[in-house]
């Protein structure tokens, strides 16, 4: 029994346990600094935690943290593997190679690899903080070794054709992961989530795709009577409304419900002595092109909520007010006086009954289905688009798992479209 344990093969083993050790720091440390949540992590740093400061910086370069933590997990897992190896040799000859492999797989995958990782994933945040410094330590003493393997790396996937850089995925896409994650899962309401990912896509938006379009807007003859111009404002339900003189195109300025009943308090409610021209306030046309956000802003700027949309010839295109943006992102926003109907009736057989001219967001968001608006504002210019024609009243296309039937058109124009998923009944 001595000639087993001689000081050699003690020294041997105290340094395959130790190195064993140092495995598990490794596995820990991948585990929880991958695991960590970085807004988290961000927080606690702005606290004033020194390890989370230290965290948030290493995760600043996952590739050469992730880098550094496997050359430093296989490195110590190797060297304990070809000690105890050369150990089993000595003590038990050439079947020695096997003993070895048997009891270092058992005790890398249990001691180095399952039980730290297991502890690190049930609180990677504490964890993260914890190995914070000595991670730090051992990122800069492997730099030298993990920045040549990753050059190597890339060059390697260079010459597959596949390229290694993941600037394509940002913070935002993130956030629309683990949101719609958490929405599959039960912890965030549909509502909830549609308010989230408004904030997020609204920044890829122009004016053109949240404007009312110019055919659904109600515009006044500048030449009416003013008891007309009147009726027509009180008609509407609008606050605020395009007056337009010669040709509609022609905006000559926009009447304020507020401004107009001013003035008929001024003369008593007789109407005759208006005069409607000066009543005007001066139009504000902003390009079709315009970002949401900088419309947004510039709303702000002027104090203003509601600009006419030209497209690139000066041809009016229709209206983008302050509540068009803002529905964007809490939905849509129905007073007194919206009608209840949104152009979207559902069908007895789990179809919907959409207007043609309903965006595809809105009709998205109400189904909560995924058809692309990339090409197509409308419903109906996704249909135009993906067949390529201008179809006819019963004709049905089937695209991205959905079916549309055309149930009614104006001239050229789609009305009305049946659409449902397909595999339901109907």
């Amino acid at each position: 029994m001595s000639e087993i344990f001689t000081l050699e093969t003690i020294v041997t083993l105290v340094a395959i346990l130790a190195l064993l050790i140092i495995g598990g720091f490794f596995s820990v440390s991948e585990t929880a600094l991958t695991a960590a949540s970085r807004s988290r992590i961000h927080a606690r740093a702005k606290e004033g935690s020194k390890g989370a400061s230290i965290v948030a910086k290493l995760l600043e370069s996952r590739e050469r943290l992730i880098g550094a933590l496997l050359l430093g997990n296989n490195l110590v897992n190797i060297m304990a593997s070809a000690l105890m190896t050369g150990l089993m040799l000595s003590m038990f000859g050439d079947i020695g190679v096997m003993i070895a492999t048997g009891i270092m797989t058992a005790l890398i995958l249990i001691f180095a690899e399952v039980l730290p990782k297991t502890y690190a994933i049930t609180r990677p945040d504490e964890a993260s903080i914890t190995v914070a410094r000595p991670v730090s330590f051992a990122v800069l003493l492997f730099a030298p070794i993990v920045s040549a393997i990753q050059v190597l790396v890339n060059g390697i996937l260079r010459l597959f054709g596949v390229k290694s850089d993941v600037g394509s995925w940002t913070m935002a896409d993130e956030i629309r992961g683990a949101v719609n994650l958490h929405t599959h899962e039960g912890r965030v309401d549909k509502s909830e989530r549609d308010q989230i990912l408004g904030v997020l896509n609204i920044g890829d938006l122009i004016v053109e795709e949240v404007m009312i379009h110019r055919k659904n807007l109600v515009m006044i003859d500048a030449d009416l009577e003013p008891e007309k111009i009147v009726k027509q404002v009180l008609d509407s339900g609008h606050s605020r409304l395009p007056l337009w003189r010669g040709e509609k195109d022609n905006v000559i300025g926009i009447l304020h419900a507020k401004d107009l009943l001013g003035a008929l308090s001024k003369t008593g409610g007789e109407m005759n002595g208006l005069n409607i021209d000066k009543l005007l306030r001066e139009p504000w046309f902003v390009p079709e092109t315009t970002s949401v956000l900088t419309q947004l802003r510039m709303f702000q700027k002027r104090r203003a909520h509601f600009a006419l949309v030209v497209d690139e010839y000066g041809a009016l295109m229709g209206v983008v007010t302050l509540e068009d943006i803002i529905e964007e992102i809490v939905g849509d926003i129905q007073d007194e006086y919206d009608d209840e109907i949104e152009g979207v009736k559902p069908g007895n057989d789990g179809s919907v009954i959409v207007a043609g001219d309903v965006p595809v967001r809105d009709l998205n968001r109400d189904r909560d289905w995924d058809l692309p608006d990339d090409d197509a504002v409308t419903i109906a210019g996704l249909i135009i688009h993906e067949s390529q024609t201008i179809p006819d009243v019963g004709q049905v296309f089937a695209f991205y798992g959905h079916r549309f039937e055309i149930m009614a058109k104006q001239k050229n124009q789609i009305t009305s479209v049946k659409v449902r998923q397909v595999g339901e009944r109907g």
